[in-house]
C-alpha cells in the first residue's frame, strides 16, 4: 500500500490555508470593533476598559494571523508575495475579508 505524498502535502496546505482564512475573518471583525466599537466608547463615553479589552482580543488574534502567515509561507502554502500582501491587508480596516477572494482567484490562475 503506497501513499501519494504530494496529495497529502495538498490537504495539508489546504488546512494552512483554511486556518489562516479563519483567524483573518475573526482578526478583520476584531479590528472593526476596536475601531468601531471600543474607540468611540473610550473618547465619547469616557469608558477606557473598552479598549483596554478589545485591544487585547485584537492583539492576541493579530499575532495568530501574524503566525498563520509564517506558518504558511514557510511550508510553502503561500508564496513572500502572497504573505506580505495578507499583512498588508491586516493593517487597513475591512481589509482581511478580502483573503477568500484574494486565493480564490489565485487559485483560478
Amino acid at each position: 500500500m503506497r501513499t501519494d505524498i504530494s496529495r497529502m502535502k495538498k490537504v495539508d496546505a489546504t488546512g494552512e490555508l483554511k486556518q489562516l482564512l479563519t483567524s483573518g475573518f475573526y482578526e478583520g471583525i476584531s479590528y472593526l470593533l476596536l475601531l468601531l466599537v471600543a474607540m468611540p466608547l473610550k473618547y465619547w463615553a469616557d469608558m477606557p476598559l473598552a479598549v483596554r479589552i478589545v485591544g487585547t482580543l485584537h492583539g492576541i488574534l493579530f499575532i495568530w494571523f501574524v503566525t498563520g502567515i509564517v506558518i504558511c509561507w514557510r511550508k510553502n502554502v503561500i508564496t513572500l508575495k502572497q504573505a506580505f500582501i495578507c499583512f498588508v491587508l491586516s493593517l487597513i480596516p475591512y481589509g482581511t475579508f478580502f483573503l477568500h477572494s484574494f486565493f480564490k482567484e489565485k487559485e483560478s490562475k
